[in-house]
């Protein structure tokens, strides 16, 4: 493995560490020493082939569900297969060819596997002047690795076959199948290809404009010339296809297989040279289809919790109201405005901060602890309104609203909706923060007349208002329920604030919505004794609980985990037992470059902070066992703990008799709770 490889895969297990563990949170392959989790075996076209001839040889590979095996670039973690034949004299091989890989990003780390059967094909070239009947015995050990989510273990295979000296002949069932073999072999494009390397390096690959193509990605076999991790972009540049992604190098040749869908792929040899960005789409075109994703997410976005109790009871509010047509429309109308509005004057002051070089997204004022807080504070209002703690006067959320109450409704139901479009809208609104600013304020209009869509439609079609439910105490009920989904807003709200702002943050979070609660409640209560001003209790708890946020502050950033544990060392048998002979607790962990579980838990748990500090405080002493070239005595050590690879993280308790085998996913709490 290069050394730029290992850098590029911990970088990326230091951006997506938490995703890996999240992926690896199911149980642990069973692990069997001397098992083998891929079955292989040699299989010739011909069994007899002629004397001076040459004959096609499989290498078919069946992995056990759930393993996979590499490609011969395993991509940013991971080991090509290493095979030496043994031939009769005279005889020799040819390359080697791998079929099309298929992608496995774990943790955000690209590998380049094969979790389904595959078969490597060569060719065996027979030599000359050998008598009818002679045997040709072939033998091949083989060495691999195979892996899971979860664990990674080096196998090894001896394969044999014999071959006699004959007519050539070949079964045609045996041709049916080597024929299917060689179809899943990429094919050669036939045209030179042209790259152009640097930071972003620019693949060119000629390829008809009619011939239809799937999903298209191209795997790298020249190493040290793209980011295995980064993402790619395909498009269509009249009769070629140009490739877009990160580089690293600057490679005089840069092969690769460009994969066309479908296990189809063509072998790529490309030189260096000029490649030119393909033209973007019109404008016009990208605007229009940005506008029609926009006007798509707003719609869904009333399914939303955060949405969903909103339209429901200005939806209802039409059935109990009685009014005429007209005023139904117009409250469709301003309900559309404040919606629109407000994603307008969202979009507006996101295009002002990435003007002034800012860098933000939709959504940006998430980013802020002091807003989350404040949306935190409305959200739960509003559920404790449906909940039916207080009333609201116009403008208002719910029953008896004029058109300003329609229009402050729809303008909230946009602002409180922001934290939900990115499932839906991320397309959109991506294009819309590139394209002119003209454009782009359309495609936040298109937002928010997507959202407001509903209710318009029932200010419009009074056939859809007459198949609303008549009014009845049901409504009543059916607003108190309406507050759950509220809650769980203000819920998630509270996550996030606790998330920036740390502990310290959401409990003053939490602080403030129980005080504008209180002053809602007194609120609801003066409203029900018919009280002059009722308002005043529930205006001054929600100018205190507002007041509140600034007193939040974005917690400070824990800082970059170290590069390792302070003090470890490296394992050995003799170095275990002195250490467990002074009563000291103990961590060993066994590792490889090549074990990409390994590597996450290291990044994401074992080289964290708050795990020195406690292996500190606890006097644990750190062993650690490096298997990357499978160095025999830590293998039988492995194999004593019933363990046929890496990883294997253990902990000797001062005193102990055994070790504490600890899970093969790690957190940080997993290691905390074991010094505690």
């Amino acid at each position: 493995m290069t050394a730029a490889r290992i850098v590029s895969g911990r970088i990326a297990l230091l951006l997506a560490g938490l995703l890996a563990l999240v992926l690896g949170t199911g149980p642990a392959a069973a692990q069997v020493p001397g098992q083998r989790h891929v079955q292989m075996r040699i299989v010739a076209e011909s069994d007899s082939p002629a004397a001076g001839s040459g004959v096609a040889i499989a290498l078919v590979s069946v992995p056990d569900a759930g393993w996979h095996g590499y490609w011969q670039n395993p991509g940013a973690v991971g080991t090509q297969p290493r095979l030496n034949w043994t031939l009769p004299a005279g005889a020799s091989f040819g390359d080697l060819r791998y079929p099309v890989p298929e992608r496995l990003t774990v943790a955000g780390i690209m590998n380049y596997v094969y979790e389904r059967p595959w078969t490597l094909l060569t060719e065996l070239r027979v030599p000359a002047g050998l008598a009818v009947g002679t045997r040709l015995p072939i033998r091949l050990a083989i060495d691999y690795l195979v892996c899971t989510r979860e664990i990674c273990v080096p196998e090894k295979a001896v394969l044999t076959a014999d071959l006699t000296i004959g007519d050539g002949v070949i079964d045609p069932a045996r041709r049916a199948a080597f024929d299917g073999w060689r179809r899943a072999l990429p094919k050669p494009i036939g045209s030179p290809a042209v790259f152009q390397p640097g930071e972003q390096l620019r693949l060119r690959v000629p390829f008809p404009a009619d011939v239809a193509i799937s999903t298209a990605y191209f795997f790298p076999l020249t190493e040290d010339a793209v980011d295995y991790d980064a993402p790619q972009t395909i498009r269509r540049d009249g009769d070629a296809i140009v490739v877009a992604t990160k580089g690293t190098g600057r490679p005089a040749v840069l092969e690769g297989v460009l994969a066309t869908g479908q296990g189809q792929g063509f072998e790529i040899r490309a030189t260096p040279g000029v490649v030119a960005a393909p033209a973007e789409p019109a404008p016009i075109r990208a605007a229009l289809i940005a506008f029609a994703g926009a006007l798509l997410g707003g719609l869904l976005l009333n399914i939303m919790p955060c949405v969903f109790p909103i339209l429901s009871l200005k939806a209802l509010s039409l059935a109990r109201s009685g009014e005429s047509a007209s005023h139904a429309r117009a409250e469709g109308v301003a309900y559309t405005a404040g919606a629109v509005a407000m994603c307008l004057l969202l979009g507006g002051v996101l295009l002002a901060i990435r003007a002034a070089g800012v860098a933000a997204g939709w959504a940006f004022q998430l980013t802020d602890p002091r807003v989350v807080l404040l949306l935190l504070v409305l959200t739960g209002g509003i559920a404790l309104n449906l909940a039916g703690l207080f009333e609201l006067p116009t403008p208002q959320v719910g029953a008896r609203s004029g058109r300003g109450g329609a229009f402050a409704t729809g303008a909230l139901a946009a602002f409180v909706a922001t934290p939900c479009t990115g499932p839906f809208m991320g397309a959109a609104l991506g294009s819309a923060l590139v394209l002119p600013p003209v454009a782009a304020m359309a495609v936040f209009a298109g937002l928010g007349f997507g959202l407001a869509l509903p209710f318009l439609l029932l200010g419009f079609v009074p056939a859809l208002r007459r198949r609303l439910p008549r009014p009845g105490a049901w409504m009543d009920v059916f607003r108190k329920c309406l507050s759950v989904p509220m809650f769980l807003t203000a819920l998630a709200l509270a996550w996030i604030l606790g998330r920036q702002a740390g502990v310290d943050g959401m409990a003053t979070g939490l602080a403030a919505l129980l005080v504008a609660a209180l002053g809602l409640w007194w609120t609801g209560r003066r409203q029900l004794r018919g009280l002059d001003r009722p308002w005043w209790p529930g205006l001054a708890a929600l100018v205190l609980a507002v007041g509140s946020a600034m007193l939040v502050h974005r917690a400070p950033p824990a800082g970059a985990a170290p590069t390792g544990i302070a003090g470890a060392e490296p394992f050995s048998e003799a170095r275990l037992a002195s250490l467990r002979a002074e009563g000291k607790p103990v961590f060993a962990y066994f590792t490889a470059d090549w074990c990409l579980t390994c590597k996450v838990n290291e990044r994401a748990a074992i080289e964290t902070r708050v795990v020195a500090d406690a292996f500190g405080k606890g006097g644990v002493k750190v062993l650690v066992g490096d298997w990357t070239d499978g160095d025999p005595v830590l293998g039988r050590f492995i194999e004593a703990h019933n363990r046929a690879g890496v990883p294997l993280y253990l902990f000797y308790a001062p005193g102990s008799r055994d070790a504490r085998v600890l899970p093969q996913v790690l957190t940080p709490a997993t290691l905390t709770d074991i010094v505690s």
